[in-house]
Order: C-alpha cells, then sequence, then structure tokens
C-alpha cells in the first residue's frame, strides 16, 4: 500500500498501530534533509500526517470509509541531522466525521524534535 507513495519515498516505516497510538519512524537521510543538512520541516509534516491517517483509517469501517487530512500544524522544536525520529500519535478527538491527533516526534534519546496536530476528515466511500 506505501510502494509508490510519499510514505515510501521518505522511507517511513509504521511501527505500531492500536485505537490509542500509532508509531512510525522516519530515516534522517539526504532523502529528507532539507539543502541545509538538517531534517526538512516538510518531512516532518508528512510523518505526522501520515500517522494520524493510519490512526484513522484504523478506526473507520474501512468497507464504507476513508479519510484525509483536513489540516495540520506543526512546531519544530529541535534540528536533526542523522540518525532516525519516531512519530507518536495518539488521538484526541474520535468523532464520526473528523478525529483529531496528537504527533509527537522524538529522536533516539526521546528529544522533542517536532510537535504537530492534525485533523482527519472522514470521508464516506462511493458504492
Amino acid at each position: 500500500m506505501v510502494e509508490d507513495t510519499l510514505i515510501g519515498a521518505l522511507g517511513i516505516m509504521i511501527e505500531e498501530v492500536t485505537p490509542n497510538r500509532v508509531t512510525a519512524t522516519m530515516p534522517v537521510n539526504d532523502r529528507t534533509r532539507q539543502p541545509f543538512g538538517v531534517l526538512h520541516g516538510g518531512a516532518s509534516v508528512a510523518l505526522a500526517e501520515t500517522v494520524a491517517s493510519v490512526g484513522t483509517y484504523n478506526l473507520v469501517d474501512q468497507e464504507t470509509e476513508g479519510c484525509a487530512g483536513l489540516e495540520i500544524n506543526a512546531n519544530h522544536i529541535r534540528a536533526k541531522r542523522n540518525g532516525i525520529v519516531k512519530a507518536i500519535g495518539t488521538p484526541l478527538h474520535k468523532g464520526k466525521t473528523t478525529m483529531v491527533w496528537d504527533i509527537k516526534i522524538v529522536d533516539e534519546e526521546e528529544n522533542l524534535i517536532c510537535v504537530s496536530r492534525c485533523t482527519m476528515a472522514i470521508i464516506k466511500l462511493k458504492k
């Protein structure tokens, strides 16, 4: 499902999916760094939205519903030059038409790299 997508291109790996927590990792390398050699904020946002999307999709009726990002914000707290970052997403709101996720991105030592909040729209699929 991730082949030939941004998720695959960035090397994002989903680690854990439960109703109350989703985790994923992403390498900090040439694919995810900006020209000054640090983790690109857009890559962090893509990781955060991926976690929120996977978490929301896990909670909807996958036969009749899908999901898409509606709004996302991010505060980039600390620079990261190499290694791995981990996103930990927890739902703040599990509604019928929207879900809101809190996502913290940390490094290998649990230092906070980025904090994000993502609102997901729940979409009815056409039959």
